[in-house]
C-alpha cells in the first residue's frame, strides 16, 4: 500500500505558492515527524498525481526537490525511498548585525528606506506571493566603527511584523523577527561577486569598480513560510563569507 494514502495531502490552487512546493513541503513534514520512516517506499507518481488532481511533472518536481535535499533517493528497480529524516538541532541564522557584534565590532544602522512596494516577479517567487502584491521594503546601510560595511535590501510579506525605523536602527532585523514570535528555521542563499557601480562605491566608501561581495537569501520560518528575501552587497575589502562544509553520509 502506498504510504502517502494515509497522509492528509492536499493543495490549495488559489494560493500563489507553486503546487509542487506545497506538495514537497507536506511530504517533508511527514518525513520529519516520522509518518514516513527511513526505508519507506513511496507509491507510484502517476497514482499520487491522480489522487491529488495534479500533473505528473508537478509531482515529479516535488519528489525531485526532496531528492535534492537528501531526504529521498531514487533506486533503479526499487523506486523512490525515504533515506532519513532531518536531524533536529539548534540552528540559528545569523545576520550581519549579529556577526559584527559577536566579532566585537560596534554595529550601526542607517535606514535609507522603509516603505511598502509591489512585489516584482523575482520577489514574488522568493516570498511565495503574487506578483504585484504589497511587500515591505527596508533598505539599510550597515556600519562598523563608523565605517560602511554593507548595503542591505530586505523585503518581507506585508503585515508580517511592524518595522519601525527607530527600532531598525537600534538592532538587527532578525532580532526583531524573533521578538515578534517568528522562529527562523532555514534559508536558501547564494553568494557572488561583482564590481561596484559609481553609486554603490560612493555609498560604501569604495572607488567605482571595486570588488563587492553579493548575497541573496530567502529565509523560512519553522512552518516553511518564506518570511524574508534579502539582496545585499558587502565591501570585499572589509568582509568575507566563511562556510563549514560537511561530507554527506
Amino acid at each position: 500500500m502506498d504510504p502517502t494514502v494515509s497522509l492528509q495531502l492536499g493543495v490549495d490552487r488559489s494560493s500563489p505558492v507553486p503546487l509542487y512546493f506545497q506538495l514537497s513541503q507536506q511530504l517533508e513534514a511527514a518525513i520529519e515527524r516520522g509518518a514516513l520512516t527511513p526505508g519507506t517506499l513511496l507509491g507510484n507518481e502517476i497514482e499520487l498525481a491522480g489522487r491529488l488532481g495534479l500533473s505528473r511533472p508537478t509531482v515529479r518536481q516535488a519528489i525531485q526537490s526532496l531528492v535534492d535535499k537528501g531526504l529521498l533517493v531514487r533506486r533503479r528497480g526499487i523506486g523512490t525511498q525515504v533515506v532519513h529524516s532531518q536531524v533536529k538541532r539548534p540552528l540559528e541564522l545569523s545576520s550581519l548585525y549579529d556577526d559584527l557584534e559577536a566579532a566585537g565590532q560596534r554595529p550601526e544602522t542607517r535606514v535609507l528606506r522603509n516603505t511598502i512596494e509591489p512585489a516584482s516577479a523575482q520577489v514574488a517567487a522568493a516570498l511565495g506571493v503574487a506578483e504585484g502584491d504589497e511587500v515591505h521594503l527596508v533598505e539599510r546601510l550597515r556600519l562598523a566603527h563608523g565605517e560602511p560595511m554593507a548595503y542591505l535590501r530586505n523585503r518581507l510579506p506585508s503585515g508580517l511584523i511592524a518595522l519601525d525605523t527607530e527600532r531598525l536602527e537600534a538592532t538587527g532585523l532578525y532580532r526583531l523577527m524573533r521578538a515578534a514570535g517568528i522562529t527562523l528555521h532555514s534559508a536558501r542563499q547564494s553568494v557572488g561577486a561583482r564590481a561596484a557601480t559609481a553609486g554603490e562605491g560612493e555609498r560604501l566608501g569604495e572607488p567605482e569598480g571595486a570588488p563587492l561581495l553579493t548575497m541573496e537569501r530567502t529565509t523560512f520560518d519553522d512552518t516553511g513560510r518564506a518570511v524574508e528575501f534579502g539582496s545585499h552587497i558587502y565591501r570585499a575589502s572589509r568582509y568575507s563569507f566563511e562556510f563549514q562544509l560537511l561530507v554527506r553520509p
